[in-house]
């Protein structure tokens, strides 16, 4: 099966502290500091980006060897990030097939959506009066999301999407709740990415109710804030009602 077009590898973590250099150990070279994560932890973020990012739409069957190649490693550390994305509900394995996307399901879009109203109402309640600095971030991630669309970038828009409704959401210093959210990224990322290829008129429809979201905050209005929270996320509902990519 001639898979899509993969997305960039993940990019190695900044090497962790060390001891002191001794007189016996000579001090970390660059060589050193460009050392690549971990096999299976390469195939798994290379597999999780195209499967949020739709470059392994739903209903694609991934095989070990084309992964394998894909990555550059052997089929084993395959086999190990195959079984972590199963875990995590992106994948369903076959033995002796491959691994297959499995695509976003109606219920899914559902809870999510039934999820985050009833986090992000309370929220965004809860940031009137905006916390400082609030408002500034805000502002600096629409911005940010209004170039990436108007650069064609989806996959960046939707991640910025995302950020915008987490800064809400972190601004009431409830640790706990934003863990909850957190939760949802993954799903969120998948659910805004697919959104934005098959409604590309919404993405316009977006920036304008971040804008009002932006607004009330902005005027202290937390009534309104709540309706535009309430329309704007509601909106996904429509996906579970009809076609759920």
């Amino acid at each position: 099966m001639r898979m899509p077009a993969a997305p960039s590898a993940a990019m190695a973590p900044p090497p962790s502290a060390a001891e002191p250099p001794s007189a016996a150990a000579p001090e970390s070279s660059p060589k050193s500091s460009l050392k690549q994560p971990p096999a299976a932890e390469r195939v798994y973020a290379h597999v999780k980006q195209g499967v949020l990012e739709r470059h392994y739409e739903g209903g694609t069957l991934l095989t070990e060897g084309e992964l394998a190649e894909a990555v550059g490693v052997s089929r084993t550390p395959v086999r190990e990030a195959l079984l972590k994305l199963e875990v995590e509900g992106l994948l369903r394995l076959y033995p002796k097939k491959g691994a297959l996307v499995l695509p976003v399901s109606a219920q899914e879009i559902a809870d999510v959506v039934e999820t985050r109203l009833l986090v992000e109402t309370h929220s965004v309640r809860k940031a009137v009066p905006a916390p400082a600095g609030l408002i500034d971030r805000l502002t600096a991630l629409l911005e940010q999301q209004r170039e990436q669309a108007a650069a064609g970038d989806l996959a960046a828009a939707a991640r910025t999407d995302r950020c915008f409704h987490a800064e809400i959401v972190r601004s009431g210093g409830n640790d706990i709740l934003s863990r909850l959210y957190d939760q949802l990224r993954d799903r969120q990322l998948r659910m805004g990415v697919a959104v934005m290829h098959s409604h590309p008129d919404r993405i316009a429809k977006t920036l304008a109710e971040h804008e009002e979201i932006l607004a009330a905050l902005t005027a202290a209005d937390a009534d309104a804030a709540v309706d535009v929270v309430t329309r704007h996320v509601g909106w996904f509902q429509n996906l579970a009602r009809g076609a759920a990519r």
